[in-house]
């Protein structure tokens, strides 16, 4: 039977993936920088907006290095995580990223093991095993890559994006087992924001930082794509975590690879290659054998 966590795990991984396919739409004619930073704003007023109405402190009491680990927690798993994302998703296409993000859940029950000594049963790393094996099933350079250097680089951005998530997310996994969801994702969204406009200041990108919010003819797509993913995905992302083990957690996360795959043939009109299809059916088969092992 499914618990909460798992629910929440779940619920993130769907929500996720109709965002994904929006970022992609908005890639076409947004780099990755203004993309992310355009949708952290818009996840902070949605945060915002439910704070009012939880009655969160606007101000814990963390002891100094608590803030310190939430600065770079949102540091880590936002301003430079979720950059490299978009730029993955730039050079592979919505279905190729989806298999290459395959290496989020390896890296999540690693980083859960070296850091909480997590262990998976038997039966849940068969699962995880099948589910990642589709990376390896279905990574090939198709007609939506335009050379063989973006996948390559494709896939290393969407890996290391993954592991630098793990390590962002799970260093205040303490924090978010005792505290608020909505704050908690709220203050890393914020602190992930500030950073992406001094970077862009500092190298001179002060211009093209807002150009999300200037094209308003783009709206239609990274409005919702913000307050889907950043937004929705991420409070259930993050409750998932904090009532389930993070590999566990990890592998239904993962589901996003079979929604993402189908939405983007049947949206975008990416191909639906057998060894895609292979890959799909090898993560579903993962992912059911993790729901019944417990």
């Amino acid at each position: 039977m499914l618990s909460p966590g798992d629910i929440y795990a779940i619920a993130a991984g769907f929500f996720w993936s109709f965002s994904v396919i929006l970022m992609r739409i908005s890639g076409f004619t947004i780099p990755p920088l203004p993309l992310t930073f355009f949708k952290s704003f818009i996840a902070i007023l949605g945060f915002a907006v439910v704070l009012l109405f939880t009655g969160d402190p606007l101000v814990p009491s963390y002891d100094t290095m608590t803030w310190v680990r939430l600065i770079l927690s949102a540091v880590l798993g936002i301003s430079i995580a979720d950059t490299m994302f978009v730029a993955a998703l730039n050079r592979l296409g919505a279905s190729l990223q989806a298999l290459a993000d395959c290496i989020y859940t390896p890296s999540i029950a690693l980083v859960g093991f070296l850091m909480f000594g997590e262990k998976l049963t038997n039966w849940e790393l068969i699962g995880g095993a099948l589910v990642i094996s589709g990376v390896f099933v279905g990574m090939v350079k198709t007609r939506e890559i335009a050379a063989t250097r973006d996948l390559i680089a494709g896939t290393a951005l969407a890996a290391g994006s993954h592991v630098i998530m793990a390590v962002g997310i799970l260093m205040v996994r303490d924090v978010i087992q005792e505290g608020s969801l909505v704050w908690i994702a709220g203050f890393r969204f914020a602190v992930a924001t500030l950073g992406l406009a001094l970077f862009a200041i500092a190298c001179g990108q002060a211009k093209e930082l807002t150009l999300a919010f200037q094209l308003r003819n783009t709206w239609k797509f990274t409005i919702p794509m913000a307050l889907l993913g950043p937004f929705l995905a991420t409070l259930f992302w993050i409750a998932g975590f904090k009532h389930e083990a993070a590999g566990r957690a990890a592998i239904y996360n993962q589901l996003s690879t079979v929604f993402i795959i189908l939405l983007a043939w049947l949206i975008l009109k990416e191909r639906m290659t057998t060894r895609k299809t292979l890959g799909v059916a090898l993560a579903i088969a993962g992912s059911v054998l993790v729901a019944l092992s417990r």
